[in-house]
């Protein structure tokens, strides 16, 4: 397929999700088995130019002045795929399976809008209602951190150093572009993709079925060593979902102490059995019953809680969540968090640390909550979270926000990462 007819197509499914308010994967599943004869690297560019332009919905539409599918999908190419009005006219011209040129309308305002002019949300690709959220979380610096959450993101590694080393690791991914992560002692970085490029298929890799690695932010990587497990330790990752963070804490602890895996949806845990066999992860034991949690009570050093939210720090990942969140939700999100942590509390030993995670960006479902609980419950003091910043991190003083109240905030324009929320409580009592 030429530019013309990935263009269309791109359209097409942007169309789709604006008409069926559905996820953005699915939507381009089902246009993959409704158009079999498109090649993969015709489904990788069209998928790109799905994901930036949901990424860049509003200032792409600003541009053409219409948030339509067809702006937003011209739009996209405009702002991410280094192309002009004239490149994409000569591009589509005479294409029979591409869209229309664009017409004068839409000539004029192309080339009468600078992104510089336009409105703060709009440069931050962000729905006006959650500005206010934006300011409160990032103060001057929201419309760049908004702006960095529209960008295409990296694909981020964590070595697994229950079965190699990071050097072993860029090793054997030496054709693919991998190089160290900026902060995550054993993250490793592949750049984000350009055009119509796409990410090298890490999982068909040898060392991915060795157990040498597994894909994760390097975010989420920061806040399982912020956690601070230890060999001998006994630990209860409560919302373990996939278990990411479960495999990182099982890898610090060198597979000594126990790790308990539970997470309230048995479903969420299926993945973990695969990854804890391809790891070599001994550790890890999965409690997927209420019940089984009881002898737990109060014996654990850590309990983490890697909390549900609105996800709105992996809108770069998930462009299309950024559109369909609303203050329900976010009001919904919050109640869990808050019966979540009254839970996970008992679970903490005295002298242990309840650590609340989440990949959020909103300060709602941040300091607001662990504000809220310390309310509710005593015997909960934060650490000093500077201190344990810096030392974990001693390079990288300035690449996380501190609140004075406690908690670490990790960004895309400030950490490189994605929104990551990390707060630790020392139970005193």
């Amino acid at each position: 397929m030429r530019l013309g007819g990935r263009l269309a197509a791109a359209i097409e499914v942007l169309e789709d999700i604006g008409r069926r308010h559905r996820p953005v994967a699915d939507a381009l599943k089902d246009w993959g088995l409704s158009h079999r004869f498109a090649g993969g690297g015709d489904r990788a560019a069209i998928g790109n130019i799905v994901y930036d332009g949901l990424r860049r919905r509003r200032s792409a539409g600003w541009l053409l002045g219409a948030e339509t599918p067809r702006a937003v999908g011209f739009g996209a190419l405009l702002l991410e795929w280094n192309e002009t009005a004239r490149s994409l006219n000569d591009a589509l011209d005479g294409d029979k399976f591409a869209p229309p040129l664009l017409d004068a309308g839409e000539l004029e305002a192309i080339a009468s809008h600078r992104l510089a002019d336009a409105l703060p949300a709009v440069r931050a690709d962000i729905p006006d209602w959650c500005v206010p959220l934006f300011e409160r979380a990032f103060g001057d610096a929201w419309v760049e951190e908004g702006a960095a959450l529209a960008t295409r993101p990296p694909l981020d590694l964590r070595v697994n150093t229950l079965q190699a080393n990071r050097d072993k690791v860029l090793d054997a991914l030496g054709q693919t572009g991998a190089r160290p992560a900026r902060i995550g002692p054993q993250g490793i970085r592949i750049p984000p993709i350009e055009g119509d490029g796409r990410h090298p298929n890490v999982q068909v890799e040898p060392a991915f079925q060795k157990g040498w690695f597994e894909v994760q932010d390097e975010g989420s990587q920061i806040a399982a060593v912020l956690a601070g497990a230890e060999p001998g330790m006994q630990v209860l990752d409560f919302c373990a979902g996939a278990g990411g963070k479960t495999l990182a804490l099982s890898a610090a602890m060198d597979n000594r102490g126990q790790l308990f895996a539970h997470d309230a949806e048995k479903a969420r845990l299926a993945p973990i059995f695969d990854r804890m066999r391809r790891s070599e992860n001994r550790n890890v034991q999965i409690v997927s019953k209420p019940g089984e949690l009881a002898p737990l009570t109060g014996r654990m050093d850590i309990v983490l809680v890697d909390a549900p939210c609105t996800g709105s720090g992996t809108w770069r990942r998930r462009p299309d969540a950024k559109w369909r969140l609303s203050q329900k939700q976010l009001d919904a999100r919050r109640g869990e968090q808050a019966s979540i942590l009254d839970a996970a509390s008992a679970f903490v030993r005295p002298g242990g640390l309840l650590v609340y995670i989440t990949c959020s960006v909103f300060e709602e479902e941040n300091g607001d909550q662990v504000a809220a609980f310390r309310e509710r419950r005593d015997g909960f003091s934060p650490v000093d979270h500077r201190q344990l910043w810096d030392i974990h991190f001693p390079d990288h003083s300035t690449a996380a926000r501190v609140a004075d109240a406690g908690g670490i905030s990790l960004s895309p324009a400030l950490s490189g990462t994605d929104g990551f929320y990390f707060h630790a409580l020392r139970r005193t009592v």
